[in-house]
């Protein structure tokens, strides 16, 4: 309970408060920008459905790093999963006109996951083949993705008018549909949820999660008592990247409706923050990520009534991870004392 619920709104309680002290210090009202914060994102029913709007892509991508951070492995490469998802998911969007939706959209979303997920595998691969450092190759395949994205919407998948860097809109049949009209909710969230919920489940009730979180613990000691540890990275990644893919697919189908770079406002790095928030739970990024979405949401009420930067938004998110990391530190060390 403490590691799980306490530590968190701890942690957000005391970014909040040093947040409140380098903006006074800069000259702002605190009161102002926090009541600004909170109309952002309880003022109206439009503002709550952004929140879970923008809760959606980071639901899934940090249940999906959950996985691999459970099993040691640190998949920073989520941004490019997130790419590789939405391009295979527009791809299926631009040919399956003529299936109705209970096919079409079940396609995208598995498009998404094989195409995040073997993106992932290729980080994967190179960790238990070569022995190649993940932090390394994630990264550097994001860059990767980043240049399939432009290759494609200015090349092969260019909109038939070839007038801007995007795509043509995807068939009607595989946009998700609203949910809390009349806000931008869509089906995505639900699929987010059950995700979180499915990889939850995986994590923590089947022998295959038993193995990963072994892994985690110890390779060593696993690898003496039988598991494959090799297998259980590449299972790993395979699933953390999958629900990054997923989320890219989503974006598509709920939102966007169209490829175009900068898809992204950095949903691959924030489910970082969003994971070990929630202690690397799937089902915790449920909370978590509709935090870190409320925040995304109310910063633009801030800038426009309170005139405070944005990017005041992403040093409260700084605030919480330091916080969260030095209150477990000093927990364990209380524990061990």
């Amino acid at each position: 309970l403490w590691r799980n619920l306490a530590l968190p709104v701890l942690s957000i309680l005391a970014a909040l408060a040093v947040g409140g002290v380098i903006l006074a210090l800069a000259g702002y009202n605190v009161g102002s920008a926090y009541s600004a914060l909170w109309q952002g994102v309880f003022g109206n029913p439009r503002n709550m459905g952004e929140a879970f709007l923008r809760a959606t892509p980071l639901i899934l991508v940090g249940a999906g790093i959950a996985v691999a951070f459970r099993c040691g492995i640190w998949n920073i490469g989520a941004e490019g999963q997130f790419y590789l998802g939405a391009i295979a998911g527009t791809f299926v969007g631009l040919h399956v006109g003529g299936l109705p939706p209970i096919l079409a959209v079940p396609l995208g979303l598995l498009a998404g996951f094989l195409a995040g997920g073997a993106w992932a595998g290729i980080a994967g691969w190179m960790k238990v083949r070569l022995g190649l450092n993940e932090v390394v190759t994630t990264i550097m395949l994001n860059y990767i993705a980043l240049g399939v994205v432009s290759f494609m919407v200015n090349g092969p998948m260019q909109e038939a008018v070839h007038a801007n860097p995007q795509t043509d809109q995807i068939a009607k049949s595989m946009f998700l549909p609203q949910i809390w009209p009349p806000t931008r909710v869509h089906l995505g969230f639900v699929f987010a949820v059950l995700v979180a919920a499915g990889l939850a489940f995986i994590l923590f009730r089947t022998r295959w999660g038993y193995a990963i979180r072994a892994v985690g613990y110890n390779p060593e000691a696993a690898r003496h008592a039988g598991i494959n540890v090799r297998r259980q990275f590449l299972l790993a990644m395979l699933l953390s990247g999958g629900a990054a893919g997923i989320a890219g697919a989503v974006e598509i189908m709920g939102v966007t409706q169209r490829l175009y770079p900068d898809l992204s406002p950095g949903y691959g790095f924030t489910g970082i923050a969003v994971s070990l928030l929630a202690n690397n739970h799937p089902f915790g990024t449920i909370l978590s990520g509709w935090l870190f979405g409320a925040l995304g949401s109310g910063s633009q009420m801030m800038q426009l009534t309170a005139r405070i930067p944005d990017v005041m938004i992403y040093i409260i998110q700084g605030l919480v991870i330091l916080f969260l990391v030095s209150f477990r530190i000093l927990g364990a060390r209380i524990g061990r004392k």
